[in-house]
């Protein structure tokens, strides 16, 4: 009876987290008209159509790509710079002492960069970046996103050197290894499924990123999440519009996920059990 209980729960779940990608199907396969109607079974409560999608892809096809290059670019600068940045403190705080500050309370300091409120310092980094002239560009909301992200990449990748027995890497050095040869040759290599799973952290939480990219973006360098929002005109939001290109962004971290799905498992999981 309990397998039976578990199997409706199971299935219930499932249905909540599908229902919010299935809406977003159906409505970018309407028409306006029958959006603000309850029509969920196409071909039976309504005829779908691909206007909305030949509209986005032919009459918009350059700022859709132009927002998710931008949106691309962007992740993938953040979390490349702030896992190289993250990977050495991570090492640091994993195999050395400090004799001022503790490493706790270093991990603690670095922790509380994501405790801060991002709408706290949108004022400073926007006149910051007006003053040095890098206003709507790519590079601002890098240097941002960057810095909001490296301390995921730094805790993470501390507690998976510390699962390192360090007996690998000074048998390294008396083989004749420097202590950066240990690291580039021995832990670095050991540490991969959690380079990976930080990345993608970093990336997902950069691609979602709005609050900045409102801010500091109005035309050239605006990401698909600033597009998005602006679907809308003077009869009010364009719902149809607004779930194409919802699924349009969603598609590619999606499928970078379900590629390297196995090592985000791995590097999440990284010494949680010892034998």
């Amino acid at each position: 009876m309990s397998h039976l209980f578990t199997g409706l729960a199971m299935i219930l779940v499932g249905i909540w987290l599908i229902l919010p990608f299935y809406w977003a199907i159906i409505t970018s396969l309407k028409r306006p008209a029958d959006v603000f109607k309850l029509s969920v079974i196409p071909f039976l409560q309504f005829d779908p159509t691909l206007a909305n999608w030949r509209n986005e892809l032919v009459l918009r096809r350059t700022e859709i790509l132009s927002g998710l290059s931008t949106s691309f670019i962007v992740a993938v600068s953040t979390a490349v710079i702030a896992l190289a940045i993250g990977t050495l403190a991570g090492y640091a705080l994993a195999r050395f002492k400090y004799q001022r500050w503790k490493n706790k309370d270093i991990a603690l300091w670095i922790l509380s960069q994501r405790f801060l409120p991002p709408a706290a310092t949108v004022i400073p980094f926007f006149l910051m970046f007006k003053q040095f002239g890098l206003l709507d560009t790519r590079l601002a909301l890098i240097l941002v996103n960057t810095t909001f992200t490296i301390p995921f990449a730094v805790l993470i990748l501390r507690d998976a050197f510390r699962e390192l027995p360090i007996e690998l890497e000074e048998a390294a050095q008396v083989d004749g290894c420097s202590p950066f040869q240990s690291f580039t040759r021995i832990a670095l290599p050991l540490v991969a499924p959690a380079l990976v799973s930080a990345g993608i952290i970093m990336f997902a939480f950069t691609w979602n990123e709005f609050l900045f990219a409102f801010i500091l973006t109005y035309s050239k360098a605006t990401p698909i999440t600033v597009i998005i929002s602006g679907t809308s005109d003077t009869t009010g939001v364009q719902f149809w519009y607004v779930s194409t290109r919802m699924l349009m962004a969603i598609l590619p971290p999606a499928l970078l996920t379900l590629t390297v799905q196995r090592y985000i498992v791995r590097g999440l999981t990284f010494g949680a059990v010892k034998g």
